[in-house]
């Protein structure tokens, strides 16, 4: 069924809850057209590691029963799915690895009762890299994602599977998570609007933790309309997470239509060196441009600690990644190596059997940062420039309202282009890290195609401005078409 000439699978979020309030559609209807289209075009993608055909089935019955019921939220009866870092009562979780392949969490994460609470259907849970560690979505125990815009190419990691299922228009909208760039690269080499909330915004409470300072939970969507309405839904206030900010909830949607005359865009110089494409550079500064044209002020900026922000990150990141990954023991829960001989056979084989090469290269990585000779020498003083780079966030958002860059420097890279280099590889979030080192938002919106594949403008705002930074790209959106863009060959 489709709604004037559309079909249901183009209908962004908000019209396909208008669809649903006018009842063109039923969300039955709507979640069946989503499953058929999983089912006849995801093996190509690789994007969904379990699709939960009859839960969603039955959360859409129950969606179209409460709205005849007089029920009326945003999000009633709209289909999405979960990223699979993200603990789904009597649903499989595997986190992208062997290690909990057959695991099946006995609760749901906050965001996905949040969610549930709504009125969602959720479609299934997405592949990622493993334990959420790439750039890729290459290192998933359950195989590569492809991007739907070049299969040969990279969707962009760890959300590769969020991203790729989105962009193949599988899912409306979808989960993420974000520690370096998760969420905003992949919606870089895919075409989409990718938001990382400010760190502590959104409860960390039952997703499989990578590192607990970095990690936070977002959404991928076509638009940033689509991100505010799901943002809603997101955020809240948990006190079963420590780290969980109790702040005023906002309407993320109300304030879209603010005017952009006026604001002040911060560009910084050290984004535009070397290492950018030069195609890329091109798309991005013709966006800015077009900020300029909507009235925005222009000025150049520094945050001369950027070039530390990678290698501050992989101390960090990887120190607590071994700290958080060492409950994974063989004993208590996921994989068990066979016939171990005695306990630390256990231990060794289980982790050895079950962890892949990148999950084990940072373990190995952040455990010699913890120890006693080197605890000093690397990791307190990573810590010490994450200060730096924080205080370089501090002075410049002293000056303007928001800054912009790229989100890549370059657009989706061939699979196992890069495989054997995993410094090539780090360097793919080389624009995305500091936010996450500082607790900042970030937000990734499409802004042009380069070798027929998109690339991303990047926005950052100071902490709790998720509001603003989804207005600016609304009022861009409302002057582009870059976001409705669809991959070639898909209907």
């Amino acid at each position: 069924m489709s709604q004037g000439q559309n079909p249901m699978h183009h209908l962004s979020i908000a019209e396909l809850a208008k669809g649903l309030r006018a009842k063109t559609f039923s969300s039955v209807e709507l979640t069946e057209h989503f499953l058929q289209r999983i089912k006849r075009l995801d093996g190509e993608f690789n994007s969904f590691v379990t699709v939960t055909e009859q839960e969603a089935l039955a959360q859409a019955k129950a969606a179209d029963a409460a709205r005849a019921a007089g029920k009326d939220t945003p999000l009633l009866g709209v289909p999405i799915a979960h990223k699979d870092i993200f603990c789904t009562q009597g649903v499989r979780t595997s986190c992208g690895s062997r290690m909990l392949e057959n695991f099946v969490p006995p609760y749901d994460a906050t965001i996905v009762d949040n969610y549930q609470q709504a009125g969602a259907v959720v479609l299934g849970k997405l592949n990622m890299d493993e334990f959420a560690m790439g750039s890729s979505n290459e290192t998933s125990y359950f195989g590569a994602v492809k991007n739907p815009w070049d299969t040969r190419c990279v969707p962009g990691g760890s959300s590769g599977g969020s991203a790729a299922a989105v962009a193949a228009r599988l899912t409306p909208g979808a989960t993420a998570s974000d520690t370096g760039g998760s969420i905003r690269q992949p919606a870089s080499h895919c075409g989409l609007t990718g938001l990382k909330p400010t760190y502590g915004r959104v409860s960390r409470y039952g997703m499989i933790a990578f590192a607990s300072s970095l990690d936070q939970a977002g959404v991928l969507t076509h638009s940033a309309l689509d991100a505010a309405i799901m943002l809603n839904t997101l955020v809240s206030f948990d006190p079963l997470d420590s780290t969980s900010v109790d702040a005023p909830l906002e309407d993320y949607t109300a304030d879209l239509g603010r005017d952009v005359a006026g604001m002040t865009i911060g560009v910084p110089q050290e984004y535009f060196g070397d290492g950018l494409n030069v195609e890329v550079a091109a798309k991005v500064q013709e966006a800015i441009d077009e900020f300029a044209k909507m009235g925005a002020n222009i000025k150049e900026i520094s945050l001369p600690h950027s070039e530390l922000a990678v290698p501050a990150y992989y101390v960090i990141a990887p120190a607590e990644c071994s700290a958080n990954l060492s409950r994974f023991d063989g004993v208590r829960y996921g994989y068990r190596c066979d016939n171990p001989k005695d306990l630390e056979d256990l231990y060794k084989r289980s982790r050895s059997e079950a962890f892949g090469d990148e999950v084990i290269r940072r373990i190995l990585v952040g455990t010699y940062a913890l120890s006693a000779g080197y605890f000093d020498a690397y990791y307190k003083k990573a810590q010490q420039v994450r200060r730096l780079i924080k205080q370089d966030f501090d002075q410049a958002f002293a000056d303007v309202d928001v800054i912009m860059g790229p989100t890549c420097p370059s657009p989706a890279f061939k699979l196992g282009a890069k495989g054997t280099d995993p410094v090539a590889m780090y360097l793919e979030d080389i624009y995305t890290i500091a936010t996450n080192l500082a607790g900042l938002p970030g937000l990734s919106i499409p802004c042009g195609l380069v070798e027929n594949k998109p690339v991303g403008l990047q926005l950052i705002g100071p902490a709790f401005a998720e509001q603003r930074l989804l207005g600016l790209a609304h009022q861009f959106q409302n002057t582009t078409d870059f976001h409705t863009l669809t991959a070639p060959g898909l209907e």
